[in-house]
């Protein structure tokens, strides 16, 4: 290929080039180059191998979808259904649950793989990816390949790496500290007193997977935070909330959303758990802030089960001391507090992703489209049904250059000036 050649040019006259650690082959991809195996990244190349356009997929894990398989928790489910949990063109089997477990779901995105033949290419962490504006090209670089495409997927999400926040005195504390990323199960911590930072859906599930192995759990609650029944009237919370919005403004649906669990759940305010001014839909509208849809958590908080705990302010050796003074004992601290986007440190773009949060600055739904061929998946804060929506929009707008591109190759290649 002719841009290859010209980057080998290139290469020859970069006197820092060879200073660097050698890129040992460059790979020309016909079609787009997608950045991550997750869901995200297997719904794009889905997307466009169903409308014959190739594509590359780079993984830096040995498996696809890697934060499901290695770095969840046992007993997690997709907390919504799982009609609005599947990637496009391809249905969850009928004889699957309501909810999927890990498992089920890590299983079906194994054969979404395979049913659209999706081969990504494990072990490949992207170093960079630069728009090289003389060659009309992107340079996606690995340890050891340069891939050159016209057309970047980033679909590394907006989990791609744990926030670990720091706490004063973290390295004296002595007890056990990990993530919830490295958190399995409850057994190893049964018998023994445990605070778990963080009071989303996972903190909560995590506080609850304790109780179950005969730990004695607290939990940090720093903000205030909807509580929700994950379902109501006999419905989803979720679907009831998708229902009533193609009827009702927001603020209605929000409205009938808290009065719904005041009555199911009681006041969560009485339990340390403070709602926020703004209503749950409008709130994860305009933060993307996900309400906590409970599965068994707020009654273990009922009964005393576990104990909810303001912010910390430092951390002795085994003990941990709050804000509002007092300290207590604690075996060992799991922090669910959560992941973050890490496309700053690897694509050389400024214009479409933030360098602040590493999300596209322009909102939902319009942050799937950069320039030069740019485009982004997995970032909406809405969750699989997000990605999804915005995987079909990546593979409609590529295809349309694929052909148009396409059609210039082929009228070339019939003119007399290809034949002279």
């Amino acid at each position: 290929m002719d841009y290859l050649r010209e980057i080998e040019g290139k290469r020859s006259h970069d006197h820092c080039y060879f200073h660097k650690k050698k890129i040992e082959r460059c790979v020309y991809v016909p079609g787009p180059v997608i950045v991550g195996g997750g869901p995200s990244g297997l719904a794009v190349a889905a997307c466009l191998k169903s409308k014959g356009v190739p594509s590359v997929v780079l993984e830096r894990s040995n498996c696809i979808a890697s934060l499901w398989q290695l770095k969840t928790y046992d007993r997690l489910r997709l907390h919504l259904p799982k009609q609005f949990c599947e990637l496009p063109l391809m249905s969850f089997p009928n004889d699957f649950p309501t909810y999927p477990t890990k498992q089920q779901f890590t299983n079906y995105l194994e054969n979404y793989a395979k049913t659209f033949d999706i081969n990504p290419v494990f072990n490949q962490t992207v170093i960079s990816a630069e728009y090289d504006r003389n060659l009309g090209f992107w340079r996606v670089k690995t340890a050891a390949t340069e891939y050159v495409c016209r057309w970047l997927v980033a679909a590394t999400g907006e989990n791609a790496e744990a926030v670990v926040p720091g706490i004063e005195g973290m390295d004296g504390f002595g007890g056990s500290i990990m993530h919830t990323c490295l958190y399995k199960s409850g057994e190893i911590f049964r018998g023994k007193k445990v605070l778990v930072v963080g009071c989303g859906n996972s903190g909560m599930e995590v506080c609850l997977d304790l109780c179950n192995h005969n730990a004695t759990p607290s939990i940090v609650v720093r903000h205030a935070v909807h509580v929700l029944p994950q379902e109501m009237l006999g419905k989803s919370t979720f679907g009831m909330s998708m229902w009533l919005l193609k009827w009702l403004p927001m603020r209605l649906v929000d409205g009938f959303l808290l009065m719904v669990s005041r009555l199911m759940l009681g006041d969560t305010s009485q339990l340390g758990l403070d709602r926020p001014q703004t209503g749950p839909l409008e709130l994860k509208n305009l933060s993307g802030k996900t309400p906590v849809l409970d599965v068994g958590t707020l009654a273990k908080i009922k009964n005393g089960d576990i104990k909810v705990c303001p912010g910390i302010r430092r951390l002795n050796h085994h003990t941990v001391e709050f804000v509002n003074g007092k300290a207590e004992n604690f075996d060992a601290i799991i922090l669910a507090t959560g992941y973050k986007s890490n496309v700053p440190s690897w694509l050389k773009e400024r214009t479409m992703f933030s360098e602040e949060d590493g999300l596209p600055k322009r909102p939902f739904p319009n942050g799937w489209k950069g320039e030069s061929g740019l485009y982004a998946v997995g970032f909406t804060k809405r969750g699989l049904l997000g990605a999804s929506m915005d995987a079909k929009k990546i593979a409609d707008d590529i295809q349309t250059c694929w052909l148009s591109e396409s059609k210039h190759v082929t009228a070339f290649a019939r003119s007399p000036l290809s034949q002279s």
